[in-house]
């Protein structure tokens, strides 16, 4: 089959590589016809995310038609799919609390001990996402191995195209799992850093959730004015000092809830970040988190700080002060996709939520190398690319 995998520092290549075969009883088999290029990938291509190696195929956000099945799986081949990103055993102590990014049993136990020394505990395990999350290949490819299917993917009603539920794979529910961590309360103001798919998920999650007031924190245009469209206001960091803008826009009080959705590539030219790029670059894993900084200063005393950008290191010179002294929540951590597919699956199919506004390319698989550098160097301009497996070189 044909896959992308990659080869180092924004190196990335589609390549023929072994078809996926059933390993474990529980599994399955898919025929990729969707995927696409989250913010988290340009992690991996930047080379800031440890253990990726040489022809480990990427991708986390897919789904397909299932073609074959181990004797365990719920599915049935013919059906349609969404996988969350998340690989969860559904048996666990974690699991059957519903907090299934932090499964204790979908990272190989051979994986385990990388990211223990790191964080503590060991990951549980993602789709394409290095082997500290497990090694397991990803779905950027003509067909996948899905372990534990089972537990968590979601079957597409009839009627329902790619575009409008591929996102349920990860950047949608991670949006929702944001504003549900930041705690909305009715007359809220919210500020959210990043205008990414996430972020933008998390502008449009949050107003639903009730917020009075969403401010968008970016400094590409174009994604200010789809934040814009969805409802929120915004605010352009090149143009003007945030902190000083959200004071004047909430009474001088501070937003009641931020939301970080940059994680550990944020933009900026602070002594701070320019030293922490300096860093990444250099392998001292250094996480650049100006954006998170920001908006811990910027949050009201009493507020609530949620945090769905993607870290991975250390970090210097944050304000532990400023959230102490403010008595600031923090909530983290990687989605629990799967507690939250069917609820919007709901809300997609009554119209409530719609996701296709923010895809901006549909690529060949083939072309899958210049969709990441397109994402990566225009971000003002690629908003979400989603990739097709079968598509024509030739079409647009």
């Amino acid at each position: 089959m044909r896959a992308l995998t990659f080869h180092g520092t924004q190196d990335v290549r589609v390549e023929t590589v072994p078809d996926p075969e059933i390993v474990n009883p529980r599994d399955a088999i898919l025929k990729v016809t969707s995927t696409a290029i989250c913010g988290s990938d340009l992690h991996l291509y930047d080379g800031v995310i440890p253990a990726v190696m040489q022809g480990d195929i990427l991708g986390h956000e897919f789904m397909g038609e299932v073609v074959e099945t181990g004797p365990d799986s719920t599915l049935r081949k013919g059906q349609r799919v969404v996988v969350p990103f998340t690989i969860s055993c559904g048996r666990c102590f974690f699991c059957e609390k519903q907090q299934y990014s932090a499964c204790d049993n979908s990272n190989p136990a051979d994986k385990q001990d990388m990211s223990e020394k790191m964080y503590g505990h060991a990951m549980s395990a993602l789709f394409g996402y290095s082997h500290l999350t497990g090694g397991y290949s990803g779905g950027q490819a003509e067909y996948v191995r899905v372990p534990f299917s089972d537990i968590g993917p979601i079957l597409v009603p009839e009627g329902l195209e790619d575009d409008k539920v591929l996102f349920l794979s990860d950047i949608l529910p991670t949006g929702w799992m944001a504003a549900e961590n930041a705690e909305i309360e009715e007359g809220d103001t919210v500020a959210v850093w990043g205008c990414g798919p996430v972020g933008l998920f998390a502008v449009q999650s949050a107003l639903i959730m009730g917020a009075e007031q969403v401010i968008a924190i970016d400094h590409y245009p174009n994604r200010l004015d789809l934040a814009k469209t969805l409802g929120a206001k915004a605010i352009n960091f090149r143009e003007s000092n945030v902190r000083e803008a959200l004071m004047e826009m909430t009474g001088g009080i501070g937003p009641d809830a931020v939301i970080d959705a940059v994680g550990m590539e944020a933009h900026g030219f602070a002594v701070d970040n320019m030293l922490d790029i300096a860093k990444q670059k250099i392998g001292f894993g250094a996480d650049r988190a100006s954006a998170l900084k920001q908006a811990i200063l910027s949050c009201r005393k009493g507020g609530r700080v949620s945090m769905p950008g993607v870290y991975g290191g250390m970090t210097d010179k944050f304000p532990l002060g400023a959230l102490m002294e403010k008595g600031l929540t923090v909530k983290t951590g990687q989605t629990h996709v799967q507690r939250y597919t069917h609820d919007l699956l709901e809300r997609i199919e009554n119209g409530e939520i719609d996701t296709t506004f923010l895809i901006s390319h549909r690529l060949p698989l083939e072309k899958a190398a210049e969709g990441y550098k397109n994402f990566h160097d225009n971000q003002n301009e690629w908003t979400k690319v989603v990739l097709k497996p079968g598509m024509e070189t030739s079409s647009p």
